[in-house]
């Protein structure tokens, strides 16, 4: 997979994909991953990717010039270009999974009050949120929809069984609780059934811990 992001914050997103098992499959060359400063699709002298709004009202607005000329400089395959803005679709595990099929994918990180509104009809650009709530900027958010797409790829996690096992591996249905040593910790035992090695029972025990989590912690997903 080849992903773009195109930022004005490049060190940002430079630094934490660097690292991990992104970090590792860039290295191996399972992912194809460049970050672009937006700046350099600038024609002015002070390097402007904003301007005021029409119509009046708070913040700045990212221009189109710089966002398209920037897109426009990956053809002729740009993949699909996701534009990250918390009036977006929201991200969940079943959009992941779709994004993972694909070979491309363009990331632009939105600041200030946002994109101009041609940024989103003229390239086309998708707009995805990853949660009813508004930070800073897009590239968190990016990084966030990065990092759950790309585990999903195969050769990027090594053990390709991994995922499937998570939360919402099985849609509506978080993860069942996991122990580890020592069997006791504070009075809290480790349940006698994944000491038992009997694994029909310890999936039996799994399934019913999944389902119990779920319905305690996100009841709405089993409506």
């Amino acid at each position: 997979m080849r992903i773009d992001v195109i930022t004005i914050f490049p060190s940002l997103v430079r630094g934490v994909l660097g690292e991990s098992l992104i970090g590792k499959a860039i290295e191996a060359g399972t992912l194809d991953l460049r970050v672009h400063d937006l700046r350099d699709w600038t024609t002015d002298r002070h390097r402007s990717v904003d301007d005021e709004s029409f119509g009046g009202g708070p913040g700045m607005v990212l221009k189109p010039e710089p966002l398209f000329a920037a897109v426009e400089s990956l053809d002729p395959d740009r993949g699909r270009v996701l534009a990250m803005s918390p009036a977006g679709r929201m991200l969940d595990q079943v959009f992941a999974t779709e994004l993972a099929a694909e070979p491309h994918l363009t990331f632009l990180c939105g600041r200030y009050e946002g994109f101009d509104e041609r940024v989103i009809e003229g390239l086309p650009a998708e707009e995805v949120s990853i949660g009813d709530y508004v930070v800073s900027g897009g590239e968190l958010p990016a990084l966030v929809l990065i990092e759950a797409v790309t585990r999903l790829v195969p050769g990027v996690l090594g053990n390709e069984a991994s995922h499937r096992s998570d939360s919402f591996g099985e849609p509506g249905l978080l993860d069942h609780p996991v122990y580890t040593r020592p069997q006791e910790f504070r009075g809290m035992r480790v349940p006698e059934v994944l000491l038992s090695g009997d694994h029909a029972a310890i999936e039996a025990w799994r399934r019913e811990a999944a389902e119990a989590k779920t319905a305690r912690n996100r009841p709405d997903l089993r409506r």
